[in-house]
């Protein structure tokens, strides 16, 4: 069995795409609508790597607290973040920060050998972890 997707719920599904694309180099898969429900899907796509970020949107939704940190993330069970493998973990939290990403925790040393780790918040607060591993 294989991870097919990331789903993640956004309050503004244009600004979203935008931004998801341009930080994280993905590309618009498909868009669709569930008449039933009121849900707009954006699922996006990393062309090189394969993965796939799965944007939704329905009116009326709320925006969950803001964890504030990564420690404060794990005290709400349930998904806390996502992460993403990085080359250059410094030059990519920059980038993100310059696209309206909030810093969350300066890239350090993992507690796992080898790995240098950040977090930053999303435009809509979502957790996103940066890792790079030693080559």
């Amino acid at each position: 069995m294989k991870l097919d997707h990331i789903g993640v719920s956004v309050g503004d599904l244009a600004a979203a795409e935008g931004w998801y694309t341009a930080a994280f180099g993905l590309r618009v898969e498909l868009r669709l609508r569930v008449e039933p429900v009121d849900l707009d899907i954006v699922m996006l796509i990393h062309d090189e790597y394969g993965y796939r970020f799965e944007l939704l949107h329905r009116p009326g939704s709320v925006a969950a607290p803001p964890a504030g940190s990564a420690a404060a993330a794990v005290l709400a069970r349930g998904y806390g973040h996502v992460a993403f493998g990085v080359p250059r973990l410094q030059s990519a939290f920059d980038r993100l920060l310059e696209l309206g990403a909030q810093p969350v925790m300066a890239p350090c040393p993992s507690p796992e050998p080898g790995v240098n780790m950040a977090y930053v918040a999303d435009p809509e607060g979502n957790l996103i972890e940066l890792v790079e591993r030693a080559r």
